[in-house]
């Protein structure tokens, strides 16, 4: 299990807080340069191997700070060529980390919490229930761990991380300070050097965190829908009763506008079989987005344990994405990618010490509708 200790980890500090840092400790703040470079171009995480630093600085940073990434718990790779690995965090939960290579770029989706608070009814990560926030280091060092596994080179052209998405385990606006934190080290030059364009946060709608978003940061923004309407909204993603599709769909419009430079929200929408993928739901959605510059991910539900849900049919998929895309909406649907390794979309469970209880009454309720019984994960 991670531990915790006195010392300052600097894997989640982003530049400026890396000078405060250095300054505090009566260093120059060009050190942070030095020292983040170490870190993020090249993997470093041992203040000796950092060869232009002095002898009487490494002992100053070796007694006040540390390079701490999260446990490497397992790493599994797909017949695909996807990635996944388990990783755990201080909390003593597992979160989950993917790793999708697909036309040429590599996309990594990182978890921003050890389960999830929301509870979306079509995903297994909500069903885990919840136990907490990562931190700034945990959330950046999945990236870390990921680029490491590559062989970390700076200013790398062909680089095998491409794109960043927060989609991973956990509602990253309800994490939010950290989450900020460790997309402005995706994004600085001295960090990963990855495009504003192509670091994207996913949320379920928490709207006061998207208004706060466009203060902070010019990430790209996806909009996990997933119904067109507010009825059927309110039983996938609950947390639409307190935020429901017009003022949720008003503040994504204002964050995107204030981008400008033609960027487009994101809208991801999961395909559940006889339950929002008929004619009459496309047709709802193009009224519903007909006055939203977006893009729409169709994403064919990935089976888990006692969802209660079914995957679509290839024709009724097929059939909502004609829909759209006649409608003059710009449509893709998501190739399932590492579902032998339950690392599809909607399959992140990682291992929740959930302090919710909400797994166990979600087993409870199972076996009272006759399914078969389910053993909670143990941290």
């Amino acid at each position: 299990m991670t531990t915790a200790t006195d010392k300052v980890n600097l894997l989640g500090l982003t530049q400026p807080q890396l000078e405060s840092f250095f300054e505090s400790i009566g260093e120059k703040r060009f050190r942070a340069g030095q020292v983040m470079k170490w870190i993020h171009h090249f993997g470093i995480d041992d203040f000796d191997a950092m060869s232009n630093l002095g002898k009487a600085l490494k002992e100053k940073l070796k007694a006040a700070a540390e390079i701490r990434g999260p446990e490497i718990v397992s790493e599994d790779i797909s017949r695909d060529g996807t990635r996944k690995w388990v990783i755990r965090v201080a909390s003593g939960s597992c979160v989950e980390t993917v790793y999708i290579p697909q036309n040429g770029r590599g996309t990594l989706c990182v978890s921003s919490q050890a389960g999830c608070a929301l509870d979306c009814s079509f995903c297994s990560t909500g069903k885990q229930g919840f136990n907490s926030n990562l931190t700034a280091a945990e959330v950046i060092g999945q990236v870390w761990i990921a680029n490491k596994s590559f062989g970390s080179v700076p200013a790398k052209i062909d680089r095998a991380i491409t794109n960043v998405v927060m989609m991973g385990m956990g509602e990253p606006l309800l994490n939010f300070d950290n989450v900020v934190a460790a997309m402005r080290i995706m994004m600085d030059d001295l960090g990963y050097g990855i495009s504003k364009r192509k670091v994207t946060l996913s949320t379920s709608g928490v709207v006061p965190m998207i208004e706060e978003l466009a203060k902070q940061i010019d990430v790209s923004l996806a909009l996990s829908l997933h119904a067109p309407n507010d009825e059927l909204r309110n039983e996938l993603v609950p947390i639409n009763r307190k935020y429901p599709l017009a003022m949720l769909l008003d503040a994504c419009q204002r964050y995107i506008g204030q981008l400008g430079e033609k960027r487009v929200l994101t809208i991801e929408y999961t395909l559940l079989k006889d339950v929002n993928d008929l004619p009459e739901h496309a047709l709802q959605m193009i009224e519903l987005l007909r006055n939203v510059p977006c893009k729409i991910n169709l994403i064919p539900f990935n089976p888990f344990p006692h969802s209660g849900y079914e995957r679509p049919s290839k024709n009724a998929t097929r059939r909502f994405q004609e829909l759209l895309q006649q409608a003059g909406f710009n449509v893709t649907v998501r190739t399932t990618r590492g579902d032998d390794i339950d690392a599809a979309c909607g399959q992140l469970v990682g291992q929740v010490m959930d302090r919710t209880r909400r797994s166990q009454r979600y087993i409870a309720v199972r076996q009272l509708d006759g399914a078969e019984t389910v053993t909670p994960l143990q941290g």
